[in-house]
């Protein structure tokens, strides 16, 4: 059994039965193929569809798909992930954010976050000035601003606590 999560709102279990797709305990009839221009085509209860794979991340087991011009995000788990969800080790929910810190030493020239402010993988959080250059630290992972332990135009150390996050 697969368990499907899109857009992080609806949960659909998926199954096989006698070379069938079962959803939610529903026989689904459906077909998909990999059209040469790149598109998705899918006939699912008689309805056809147009999908575009938006990104993907196999780690995640996280996909974004166009379809009909909607974009839903859907995340996989495997008989696996929710055996070891069923036993509270979801390594997701037990991941931690770790905090930001200098990688070198330098200067604090600007503070881009505020405390409880939501953060996204990619978001400039410091900008470290070290060996003449500016370099903007960012977010490894979504998390939230706990707490900034530094103070803009101050000298910090290699491996200084700069932000927390949680």
């Amino acid at each position: 059994m697969l368990q499907l999560t899109v857009n992080e709102k609806n949960t659909y279990s998926i199954t096989q039965q006698e070379g069938h797709l079962v959803l939610n305990n529903t026989p689904a009839d459906w077909d998909a193929s990999q059209q040469p221009n790149g598109l998705v085509s899918v006939l699912y209860n008689g309805k056809s569809y147009t999908a575009i794979i938006e990104s993907t991340d196999r780690k995640k087991k996280e996909v974004s798909l166009r379809i009909n011009g909607q974009l839903y995000k859907t995340t996989i788990k495997e008989p696996i992930d929710l055996l070891l969800s069923n036993m509270g080790m979801d390594l997701k929910a037990m991941q931690k954010a770790e905090p930001v810190k200098a990688p070198m030493p330098g200067m604090v020239l600007k503070i881009l976050v505020t405390p409880g402010q939501q953060i996204n993988k990619g978001d400039g959080l410091v900008i470290l000035e070290a060996m003449k250059m500016e370099n903007i630290l960012k977010a490894t992972a979504p998390a939230t601003v706990k707490a900034i332990k530094v103070n803009e135009r101050t000298a910090v150390e290699k491996g200084t606590v700069l932000i927390e996050l949680e």
